[in-house]
C-alpha cells in the first residue's frame, strides 16, 4: 500500500537528515521533489501547488529550533501539511435518533456493496444494524450483500421481485423504526459512469429515507478520477464523508490526499483488506504516517486494543515485572497477535520497520514458534522445570523442528522477558506522537 510515495519520501528524507542548515535552495529542491512525489501519485494539481506553496513559506519563514535538525523539521513540517490537508482529527458518524441513516454511494466497481457489509460488522460491535439491499441494478447485489453480512448475522431487508429502489429504501426504514434498530445503511446502484439516471434514483432515495449520512466509496487506486467523481455527487447529493476502499491494492494516495481538500468534506472510514473486519475509522495522522514510510502507531495500538482489555494488560505487566511471565502466557500472547493480523502488516505498522528484510520469513517463524511451545508438556510451558537437553530433542521431534531451533526459542524466550520489562505502559502509548 502506497509503497512508490512512501519509498520516494523516504529517500527524499534520507538525503535531508543531517544536514546541518537548510538554505533557500535545498529547500526549493526539496520542494519540487515533494511535488513531483505527489504529482506522480496522482494528487490534484491544484492541491498540489497550493500543499507545496504552504510548505516553502514554512520552511523558509520558521525559526530553527536548536533541538532539532533542520532536515527534520522540513520533515515535520511535510507531515504536519499533510495531516491538515485530509482533516486533521478523525471524523466518527454522529448517532441521531433510531435509526440513523447512511445512504452508501458510488460508482459500479468502487466496492459499493462490499463496504456497506463491512461497515454493518464495524458498527455491529454498538449498535443494532439493518442493511437495506437497494441496488436493484446490478444483477444477484442483493444475494452478494446477504451473502457477505450472513458470517456476521447482519440482518438485509429485501423485497422479492420489487423493482423501485425507493420502495425498498421506505419499507426498510419502516421496519428499522418498528423493530428499534440503531442504524439503517442503504446500499445503492452504481453505474460505470455517472448519469442522470443514477443521480435521480439517488436523489429519490436520499429524499424517501432523509438520510443523516450520505458516504460516498471511493476506489483508491483510480487516484483523480475519484475525486472527480466525489465532488460530482458531492453536487448532486451532497456526500457528508467519503470512503476510501482497496488501500491494500495499487493505491498511489492522490484520492486519500485530494478528496477532502476538494469535496471540503471528511475521509471517514478506510478500506484496508478483503476480509469482511477490513475496515477502520480514517485517521489523518496515521495516513500521513503510512504515506511518508513511517509506519502506523495509531492503528496498530487500536488493534491492540481490541483485543487486550484492560483488566487483561494489568494481569500480563503484573507476570512480566514479577518474572512470572511463561511459556504458556507467551503463546496465549500469540494467539492474541494472531487476531490482529498478518505478522507481516503488524511489523510494517511499527515505525522504521518498513525496510525490515524478510517479513514472509518472520511469518513463518511465529508459526515455528506457536508449534514448538505447543509441543511441550505444561510442566515445560509454565517453567516448572529446566527444559535439558533431552526434553529438547523431544520437543523438536514433536515440532518439526531442530534442536538450534529449540536452542533459539529458550534464548530468545529468555532476552524477551528482560526486553519487556521495559515496555512503555497505555498511559505513555496513548500520549505517543510522532515528532
Amino acid at each position: 500500500m502506497l509503497g512508490a510515495l512512501s519509498e520516494k519520501f523516504r529517500t527524499l528524507f534520507g538525503n535531508l537528515t543531517g544536514k546541518r542548515t537548510l538554505s533557500e535552495a535545498n529547500i526549493a529542491d526539496a520542494v519540487a521533489e515533494v511535488k513531483t512525489a505527489l504529482l506522480e501519485a496522482d494528487v490534484n494539481y491544484t492541491v498540489v501547488n497550493s500543499f507545496v506553496e504552504r510548505v516553502k513559506s514554512k520552511a523558509l519563514g520558521d525559526q530553527v529550533v536548536k533541538s532539532v535538525a533542520p532536515g527534520e523539521q522540513f520533515i515535520k513540517l511535510v507531515h504536519d501539511e499533510l495531516v491538515a490537508l485530509m482533516g486533521t482529527e478523525e471524523t466518527a458518524i454522529e448517532f441521531q435518533g433510531k435509526p440513523t441513516v447512511i445512504l452508501m454511494c458510488g460508482l459500479q466497481g468502487s466496492g459499493k456493496t462490499t463496504t456497506c457489509a463491512k461497515l454493518a460488522v464495524h458498527l455491529q460491535k454498538k449498535k443494532r444494524v439493518l442493511v437495506a439491499a437497494c441496488d436493484l441494478q446490478r444483477p444477484a447485489a442483493a444475494l452478494q450483500l446477504q451473502r457477505l453480512c450472513e458470517p456476521a448475522a447482519t440482518p438485509v431487508f429485501t423485497i422479492a421481485g420489487e423493482r423501485s429502489p425507493v420502495r425498498v429504501a421506505q419499507e426498510a426504514y419502516k421496519k428499522a423504526q418498528e423493530e428499534q434498530f440503531d442504524v439503517l445503511i442503504v446500499d445503492t446502484a452504481g453505474r460505470l459512469h455517472l448519469d442522470e439516471e443514477l443521480m435521480q434514483e439517488l436523489q429519490e432515495i436520499k429524499a424517501a429515507v432523509n438520510p443523516h449520512e450520505v458516504l460516498f466509496v471511493a476506489n483508491s487506486t483510480t487516484g483523480q478520477d475519484a475525486v472527480k467523481t466525489a465532488a460530482e455527487f458531492n453536487q448532486r447529493v451532497a456526500i457528508t464523508g467519503t470512503v476510501l476502499t482497496m488501500l491494500d491494492g495499487t493505491a498511489r494516495a492522490g484520492a486519500a490526499i485530494s478528496i477532502r481538500e476538494v469535496t471540503q468534506k471528511p475521509l471517514k472510514f478506510e478500506g484496508i483488506g478483503e476480509k469482511i473486519g477490513d475496515l477502520q475509522p480514517f485517521n489523518p495522522r496515521s495516513m500521513a504516517d503510512r504515506i511518508l514510510g513511517m509506519g502506523d502507531v495509531i492503528n496498530l495500538v487500536r488493534k491492540a486494543e481490541e483485543q487486550w482489555n484492560e483488566e487483561e494488560a494489568k494481569k500480563l505487566q503484573k507476570k512480566i515485572r514479577k518474572n512470572t511471565f511463561t511459556y504458556e502466557d507467551y503463546l496465549s500472547q500469540m494467539g492474541m497477535m494472531k487476531k490482529m493480523g498478518p505478522l507481516k502488516g503488524l511489523i510494517q505498522m511499527i515505525p522504521g520497520a518498513a525496510n525490515l528484510p524478510n517479513l514472509d520469513k518472520s511469518e513463518g517463524e511465529f508459526k515455528k514458534i506457536e508449534a514448538m511451545i505447543q509441543s511441550m508438556t505444561l510442566d515445560e510451558r509454565q517453567e516448572l522445570v529446566d527444559i535439558i537437553p533431552p526434553r529438547r530433542w523431544r520437543i523438536a521431534k514433536g515440532s518439526g523442528t531442530t534442536i538450534d531451533d529449540i536452542n533459539r526459542l529458550i534464548k530468545g524466550f529468555k532476552r524477551m522477558k528482560d526486553l519487556v520489562k521495559n515496555l512503555p505502559n497505555k498511559k505513555q502509548m496513548e500520549n505517543f506522537k510522532w515528532h
